[in-house]
């Protein structure tokens, strides 16, 4: 089982998530959360498997929550909300956050983006995506900080997959590209986060897309 803890401060619209959530035999939600600061507060008690995040909520933005819940490792984090905003996607990433959905993404993809990142991998949505890869590709500099020098870490099958991670693909589509087992990419991904001290995939895929390999 999935255990969830869905944070989002709209009653109707965390009824509405919690309902879609336990229709899926394989997902459990264990608790809810009004806001930012209740959030991290269950999340230190339950120890879910993964918090469903609102951006916008009292007391403590969902960005916050997220940096803090991240930080402790106590969940992956995957960030909904109405906004496609750089600011928020940016803000939610550099926080920790797994992934990022749309509000208006359908029942079907809000458990598939469940289970995605459940199961390690990260997950942004397709519209979001577009956007960041054409932020980075439309700037003439790197972002201040990101020094090609931090890749002399990796090896160079590493590097391959950094690459991969950086156009969106998941570890299946990564293995079919290199020609190799998907375990064995798994590995590849779970030694270059921490080799780069990363706290996601979706981190990495940033740090690629800045970096321009």
């Amino acid at each position: 089982m999935i255990r969830v803890l869905v944070a989002e401060d709209q009653s109707a619209v965390r009824a509405g998530l919690v309902l879609i959530l336990r229709s899926a035999p394989d997902i459990e939600v264990i608790g809810e959360a009004a806001d930012g600061e209740q959030a991290v507060a269950l999340a230190r008690e339950l120890r879910p498997d993964l918090v469903l995040m609102d951006i916008q909520m009292p007391r403590l933005d969902g960005v916050s929550a997220t940096r803090t819940v991240v930080a402790e490792g106590l969940a992956d984090v995957l960030v909904l909300t109405t906004f496609d905003l750089d600011e928020y996607v940016f803000g939610a990433l550099r926080a920790g956050a797994s992934g990022f959905l749309l509000k208006n993404t359908d029942a079907r993809d809000l458990l598939t983006a469940v289970r995605t990142v459940a199961r390690g991998e990260g997950l942004i949505a397709p519209a979001v995506t577009r956007r960041l890869i054409a932020e980075f590709g439309a700037r003439p500099e790197k972002r201040p900080g990101t020094d090609p020098a931090v890749l002399e870490v990796l090896t160079r099958r590493e590097r391959e997959v950094l690459s991969c991670l950086g156009e969106g693909l998941s570890n299946a589509d990564i293995a079919a590209r290199l020609d190799m087992a998907e375990a064995t990419v798994k590995t590849h991904v779970s030694r270059l986060l921490g080799k780069l001290e990363l706290r996601s995939r979706v981190q990495a895929a940033v740090l690629a897309q800045e970096l321009g390999i």
